[in-house]
């Protein structure tokens, strides 16, 4: 039988998730918030 908690102990992330996940991060992405506050934004300059 597996012992999930010594396996646990053993596991090491990979550095290709790692390096993944530093440029999934460091991306300036838009996001339906932005979106919004930009509408907004250009909706109250033509009032």
């Amino acid at each position: 039988m597996i012992d999930f908690e010594e396996e646990l102990k053993k596991f090491k992330p990979s550095l290709e998730v790692e390096e993944a996940e530093d440029a999934i991060y460091d991306r300036d992405l838009t996001d339906m918030t932005d979106i919004v506050k930009e509408l907004l934004k250009e909706t109250r300059k033509q009032r």
